[in-house]
């Protein structure tokens, strides 16, 4: 079974990194629920299995080779086993109002496209533990100050605290990816920075700051807040990286105040 390309699968081949991202999970607020993205042959999918007595788990898998290879050596997952793309599953419509915990060595060609349905689905998760590409998991963790901080983790520190939990190289996989890996855990915050109402234009906001990386605030927030609000207030002198979380939470109710 070879790793194909257009999945961007790259199977993860070292037992010990397996048994620890399993082991991250730590279950918070008592989910008993847990979906995994991308099992591939189950080397993940086995000790997760190791851990049924803790929650019941499902796996998502978009190939259709993998799927049969799945059936055949797991066949106690076999009612289990969501046969298509994660990114297009109604997760409402899968779990109701049921939490539940995300998992998965993720296709880094859509590990982005990832974090977004996370963060759109944030009410059902209340933790999510992935292998990322280096880079991506860097932008999610990292705070203002940093070349990497970006729009991807200011949108997903506003819902949930991130923390790195170990890096791995690239020699433990079939194929070897070109790039580093990263594994982290993403725990929901028990109340988001923002509330849901406003999560619309802090995204906005967010986007305007960072789609002009290198310009200050107040020539990237010109369709966001007057010009005499603009010209008089340190914060608008400054390029968005070094703009805290909290900061962009702030300007966002300002602007919503400011109508």
């Amino acid at each position: 079974m070879r790793a194909k390309k257009s999945y961007g699968q790259h199977f993860l081949t070292n037992e010990h990194y397996a048994r620890q991202i399993a082991e991250a999970l730590q279950l918070t607020e008592q989910y008993d629920e847990v979906l995994e993205v991308g099992p591939g042959q189950g080397m993940l999918t086995k000790h997760l299995l190791d851990r049924r007595a803790d929650f019941h788990l499902k796996v998502a898998e978009a190939d259709r080779d993998m799927v049969q290879y799945l059936r055949t050596h797991y066949p106690e997952l076999n009612d289990d086993i969501l046969e298509g793309d994660f990114l297009k599953l109604d997760l409402p419509e899968l779990y109701g109002e049921r939490s539940f915990g995300l998992v998965g060595n993720f296709p880094y060609n859509i590990s982005s496209q990832i974090l977004i349905k996370l963060l759109d689905n944030y009410t059902l998760i209340p933790e999510m533990v992935g292998m990322f590409q280096k880079e991506v998991a860097d932008r999610v963790i990292t705070g203002a100050g940093s070349k990497v901080y970006g729009v991807i983790g200011v949108l997903v520190q506003v819902r949930y605290e991130p923390m790195l939990c170990f890096n791995v190289s690239r020699g433990n996989f079939s194929p070897p990816p070109k790039v580093e890996s990263a594994v982290i855990r993403l725990v929901r915050r028990p109340t988001p920075l923002i509330p849901d109402e406003l999560y619309g234009p802090f995204k906005h906001v967010v986007k305007s700051a960072f789609g002009q990386r290198r310009k200050m605030l107040r020539n990237s927030l010109k369709s966001v807040f007057p010009p005499e609000v603009l010209a008089n207030e340190e914060i608008f002198r400054r390029r968005p990286e070094q703009v805290s979380v909290e900061e962009f939470v702030a300007l966002t109710k300002r602007a919503d105040a400011l109508g």
